[in-house]
């Protein structure tokens, strides 16, 4: 839980324009007002009595305010995205360009090359500028037409490219180490007493970002996701003894993997008599509940990484902890397993880890982006700094990065999903031996 303190978002100064959005600032009128800074969303809607409630404890709610800090007609923009892809990350930037262009006004937007190894010039990738003509069909595109890539840089660098452009407002879209790649801008800039306001769009495929209820091309990942366990399933039924092993990916949450299984699940649904174990073998749990039901059963387990020399994990450029791959693992010992049993059995392994990533988002992830985008240029346009846009109680806020990026969420066994998982599969708590 956060404290009070942590909750602060930060201000670049005094609003003095007047915003040429064409809103009601009468509450309750059918338009959409304006917002203002003291509207809050409480962190928890949960009490059993009035003095329960912590006001104290809320986050500041995003939206359009009456006042803005930067005069349109002389605001430059930038966009960058960084990390692995995700579906929907051109309709962000596409939601970024047009809010800027058609709704405040804005000229000039640029798009930054290949994540922040864009805003290195050393590394010579020049900015593209932004367009109605170039991002008017980018959204039915998979990927970013921007380009990617992990890894820091460092922040002085980015700022001097930043303040040469004369850009005023910079949108990341990634992950947590993206967003402390912004911080770190942010503080850079905030010690040149530039006048820049740093805003995170939060994109996780693994919906693994703390205070967002849920990123942006989660849904779509869930949903190619599933189409590869059904197809895994009738590979299953479709042989003798016929085991399918899919390989999901999301890092420590185990969301997509989880989820996954859940809407029309039919993993429970195996069929035909359970094959005999001969002899007096001793097999882990997960070998034991695949040799009773050998049809369709998954384990959405974590999976453990591969030490490096020093004996310390092996880490991407991003920082991660690249995990050991525990799908190939698994399936080279259930065949093993049950060729010692003497039992024929046909393993079948699926990996769409790419596949569900790199594809356009569907239209709730479409719609989803739209918002995103926008109450991040409402942000920065308020001169905002420092901030993620977080969605919380289906409700978008502003959220410090500084407290976005201090953990990650992560699907918690007593947790009700995880619940439903056993429910849908029949799996125990644990595969685990007592």
């Amino acid at each position: 839980m956060p404290v009070p303190e942590q909750l602060s978002v930060s201000q670049l100064g005094a609003r003095q324009f007047t915003s040429p959005l064409s809103l009601s600032t009468k509450s309750g009128d059918d338009l959409c007002d304006f917002t203002a800074d003291t509207t809050r969303l409480l962190y928890s809607a949960d009490f059993v009595s009035p003095d329960d409630i912590r006001l104290d404890l809320s986050f500041e709610k995003a939206g359009p305010r009456e006042y803005i800090y930067f005069d349109p007609a002389t605001t430059v923009a930038a966009i960058v995205t960084c990390g692995g892809l995700c579906p929907g990350l051109n309709n962000v930037i596409r939601s970024v360009f047009l809010q800027l262009h058609h709704r405040y006004g804005v000229k000039e937007v640029f798009g930054i090359r290949y994540g922040y190894c864009g805003l290195n010039p050393a590394d010579g990738f020049p900015a593209t500028r932004l367009t109605p003509e170039f991002v008017e069909s980018i959204h039915k595109l998979g990927g970013t037409v921007l380009g990617s890539s992990r890894g820091p840089e460092d922040p002085v660098l980015m700022v001097d490219f930043l303040e040469s452009m004369r850009v005023n407002l910079l949108f990341t879209v990634g992950g947590d180490g993206t967003q402390r790649g912004a911080h770190a801008i942010a503080a850079e800039a905030q010690r040149r007493r530039l006048p820049l306001a740093v805003v995170g769009i939060p994109k996780t495929i693994d919906n693994d970002l703390p205070y967002v209820w849920e990123s942006f091309g989660y849904k779509t990942a869930l949903e190619k996701a599933r189409e590869v366990l059904d197809c895994a399933h009738a590979e299953a039924k479709g042989v003798r003894n016929g085991i399918s092993l899919v390989k999901l990916m999301g890092r420590d949450s185990g969301s997509i993997a989880a989820c996954a299984t859940l809407p029309g699940s039919k993993l429970h649904a195996g069929s035909g008599d359970p094959i005999r174990t001969r002899g007096r073998t001793r097999i882990p749990s997960l070998f034991e509940k695949t040799h009773c039901r050998p049809r369709a059963r998954r384990d959405c387990g974590r999976r453990r990484s591969r030490p490096g020399p020093s004996g310390e994990s092996e880490r991407d450029a991003s920082g991660n902890v690249k995990p050991r791959d525990l799908g190939l693992f698994l399936r080279d010992r259930i065949f093993q397993y049950f060729m010692a049993e003497g039992i024929p059995t046909t393993v079948r392994y699926f990996d769409p880890s790419y596949i569900i990533r790199s594809v356009p988002a569907n239209t709730d992830d479409c719609l989803l982006c739209d918002r995103l985008a926008r109450n991040a240029v409402h942000a920065a346009m308020a001169g905002k700094a420092d901030v993620l846009i977080g969605m919380w109680y289906n409700t978008f806020i502003h959220v410090p990065i500084p407290l976005a990026i201090e953990g990650k969420k992560r699907l918690r066994p007593e947790s009700e999903v995880w619940r439903a998982v056993q429910a849908a599969t029949g799996q125990p708590p644990r595969f685990c031996r007592e």
